[in-house]
């Protein structure tokens, strides 16, 4: 016997634990449970319906004979019983009513339409019956004809069907709304790839087996246009970021290509291929199937999919973001940043004996300026695929600068012979043959946990070592290394800390004609107080000023306190005597030096013939053009000009000839040489040649009066030293004028 016709909406949906067997005995029968104690009356149910088939379904009778065993029932199959035929008068007069409860208020069963039969006429009126308890009907079991008791079941399994397909719908959409939050809180393209697929199977009751693909060479670092495998679930799993040809299966690498093709959903009876699309971001889900999806599984998996869509898009720009914090945009190597996260998880890849090693490419900037930018780009790429061909993947790779590279490795990998061996030959670019030299900074990993920020400048101070050293290329890092590094720092941040606090001392060290022993002039020397009632030699700290660039301003400062005191000693009556000054390098590069020592003459109005610049070989052979342009500029506005420590470098003649000089000073070493019954020759020569060039000369460091008396035979003009005066504040230089005036 057929039922009126209407759609086969089976239940497509597990239940939260997963239930195989509910699905499969809802695909084959309906579910009938009849309850009663008379067998008679389940004998002729089963008889009056046998032959009922509603939307190709049949009948599957479940028979209990008390409300104790139709609870039993109830538990083994729960919401797959479709109908219960329910007798009201069992082992107690209600015991029916008290099955209706236990169905809807403690197992909480909506789903099952209960139809209640009775022998007992007006035992319970039947509209009560109906308000308090969720039933389809309540007859009488004599009114309950085969007709009667037909139309009752089709109508019931209507209203079943129904419910449940409201009732799977809701689960379907709550699942999408779960399914689709959980993939949102996935950054990573695979992990969300992956769940993409394990949701889909479990929307249609499928077990996970499938896979996404795309177009995505980018997300993988490639730069080809090959399908390739983001995320799958099941036997494909080992295929993730492979391209999808890789798999040897016809059917998949067809219905992928196909999908992403003709950019719409494949629905076969073997498998569907679904598609995604969000903002340029295109990809294939193909899933495994084992019946053909329903259309209320098509429509659920459209709302999944389009709720989905924007997760991909997201999970595809996080990785472009990603990839711009972490990435080279050039090589594709780790940049900076990720090289650092590596360093702070050393145990993630490296055992013993691991070292870290930074490559700098020597005169990068060359290249650039002169084969242009392209070139400069295209060596640093090969650079990178040398790295990648010379080191599998234990050795870790970063570009960590615009021309520093950084290896994390084996020491018998990332040591200066390998990978100074990489660099044995040259590297063709375009049109050019590059031969590339580097400097190598080294860094031995060791048991403990570093932070890699730490690692990394361990790493650096090795590398700015190696730059220095004139024997090898490498440095390996060293803890005095950095403890002098440190020290220097320190040293450097106190000194302009006390430089801004006005604390470094301007003294006075006396200069006297070598015939009447009478003051001419002074030189100004730079003190600096430790703080601790002693000073700091200017030997270490002038070097450090000179290193940071503060020796500009202090320069600048100490020519603005020498003016000064030139006005202040002409105001005492001794407005006849010179200062000198020292100037460093760092002070000549400054494009401002000249107006400002013009300035600080001005705001002192000071006589510029009183003030003299000190400057030693090494800065003439520095920049000797800045050097002599500025000297001849100042010589012209009436400034004094001398060379110190002549005769200890290795100056050349020529440009000696060229500065504006006044004054040759004959260095303390070769005063020192001057001994009773010896000659000084070189202190000789500089006197000689002072004459011979119409300069005065003056001798530095002497402290003994036959140094003197040998100076004065050598026909030198002036000294300073010990044996006249040392150092002193400029309170004292004035007393001590006043005394020797």
């Amino acid at each position: 016997m057929s039922a009126m016709d209407y759609d086969n909406d089976e239940l497509i949906f597990l239940d939260d634990d997963g239930s195989v067997e509910e699905q499969t005995l809802l695909g084959k029968d309906w579910n009938i449970l009849i309850v009663d104690d008379d067998e008679e009356i389940h004998t002729v149910t089963r008889l009056a319906l046998s032959d009922l088939i509603v939307n190709d379904r049949k009948l599957n009778f479940i028979h209990a004979y008390s409300a104790k065993q139709a609870k039993e029932m109830l538990h083994e199959y729960g919401n797959s019983i479709a109908i219960i035929l329910l007798d009201v008068v069992m082992e107690t007069d209600d015991a029916g009513f008290d099955v209706v409860k236990y169905i809807r208020e403690d197992m909480k069963l909506v789903e099952p339409r209960i139809i209640l039969r009775t022998g007992q006429p007006g035992y319970a009126p039947e509209e009560q019956v109906i308000k308090v308890y969720d039933i389809n009907d309540y007859k009488t079991k004599t009114e309950l004809t085969r007709a009667k008791l037909l139309t009752t079941i089709i109508s019931s399994l209507r209203s079943y069907q129904q419910i449940v397909t409201i009732s799977q719908s809701r689960a379907g959409l709550e699942k999408i709304i779960t399914s689709s939050a959980n993939l949102f809180e996935e950054h990573s393209v695979k992990e969300f790839c992956e769940g993409v697929v394990t949701q889909i199977s479990s929307l249609i009751g499928l077990d996970s087996e499938g896979l996404l693909c795309a177009r995505a060479g980018s997300l993988l670092d490639r730069e080809d246009e090959e399908v390739y495998v983001l995320g799958a679930a099941g036997e494909y799993a080992k295929f993730i970021n492979q391209p999808v040809f890789t798999l040897k299966n016809l059917e998949i690498e067809e219905n992928i290509s196909r999908c992403l093709r003709l950019k719409k959903h494949i629905f076969e009876p073997s498998c569907s291929v679904l598609y995604i699309s969000r903002a340029g971001f295109e990809a294939a889900v193909f899933v495994r199937q084992t019946h053909e999806i329903s259309e209320l599984d098509k429509h659920l998996l459209e709302v999944f999919l389009s709720s989905i869509s924007v997760g991909y898009e997201n999970v595809n720009l996080f990785h472009e973001l990603r990839n711009a914090a972490f990435r080279d945009w050039l090589t594709r190597l780790p940049n900076r940043n990720e090289f650092i996260n590596m360093l702070d998880k050393p145990h993630l890849f490296a055992g013993e004996n691991y070292s870290v090693a930074l490559i700098d490419v020597n005169h990068f900037s060359d290249i650039n300026d002169g084969l242009g930018q392209e070139v400069g780009n295209e060596l640093l790429r090969a650079i990178s695929d040398r790295f990648q061909s010379s080191f599998d993947s234990i050795v870790k790779k970063g570009r960590i600068g615009a021309d520093v590279f950084g290896l994390i490795g084996p020491d018998d990998l990332v040591c200066p012979k390998t990978i100074n061996n990489i660099f044995q030959s040259s590297f063709q670019v375009g049109d050019h043959t590059l031969p590339v030299n580097i400097t190598l900074g080294l860094c031995k990993l060791d048991n403990k946990r570093h932070i890699g920020i730490e690692i990394l400048k361990r790493t650096n101070i090795a590398l700015n070592r190696a730059k220095k050293n004139l024997t090898d290329n490498f440095e390996y890092y060293a803890k005095d290394i950095e403890d002098q590094t440190t020290w220097r720092l320190d040293m450097i941040r106190q000194l302009r800390s006390d430089f801004a606090a006005r604390k470094l001392e301007l003294w006075f060290q006396p200069q006297v004609d070598l015939l009447n022993e009478k003051v001419v002039g002074m030189e100004g020397l730079l003190r600096w107080p430790n703080g601790e009632g002693g000073y700091i030699s200017p030997a270490v700290f002038v070097p450090l000023a000179e290193y940071s660039g503060l020796i500009v301003d202090i320069g600048e400062w100490v020519l603005e306190e020498s003016c000064r005191r030139l006005q202040e000693l002409k105001e005492k009556g001794y407005g006849h005597l010179r200062v000198a000054v020292n100037i460093s390098i760092p002070q000549f590069r400054d494009r401002l030096f000249v107006e400002k020592v013009k300035q600080a003459l001005s705001n002192a109005n000071c006589d510029p013939s009183l003030l003299e610049l000190e400057i030693t070989e090494s800065v003439v052979m520095d920049e000797p053009q800045i050097v002599i342009d500025a000297l001849r500029s100042l010589k012209e506005f009436g400034v004094k000009i001398a060379i110190d420590d002549f005769g200890t470098g290795f100056s050349s003649m020529s440009y000696i000839q060229q500065l504006p000089l006044d004054r040759l000073k004959v260095d303390r070493s070769f005063v020192k040489d001057i001994k009773p019954g010896a000659s000084a020759v070189l202190a000789e020569t500089i006197v000689t040649l002072g004459n011979k060039l119409g300069l005065l000369t003056i001798a530095e460091g002497v402290e003994k009066r036959e140094q003197a008396s040998y100076m004065i035979k050598l026909g030198c003009d002036e000294a300073q030293g010990y044996l006249y005066a040392k150092p002193m504040p400029f309170d004292a230089l004035l007393a001590f004028l006043e005394e020797h005036d």
